[in-house]
């Protein structure tokens, strides 16, 4: 008998998501979808952001020296 692990993280994240994800506020989430640096898909009203977007953008991020 064979099993298979199904991922119950979601496909496409809420704004809501990625705020809970990245620990970020609603607007710099905006902001950031704005400007193009994390992509989003508009579904009528409703945006959208591909988990693997959130994750690009996480591995993209440069740590700052002090």
């Amino acid at each position: 008998m064979t099993t298979t692990t199904k991922s119950t993280a979601p496909v496409l994240c809420t704004v809501k998501d990625a705020v809970a994800l990245l620990r970020l506020g609603r607007s710099t989430i905006y902001e950031l979808m704005a400007s193009g640096e994390l992509p989003f898909i508009k579904l009528g009203r409703a945006r959208r952001i591909k988990r693997v977007d959130i994750d690009a953008f996480v591995d993209q991020l440069q740590p700052q020296s002090t």
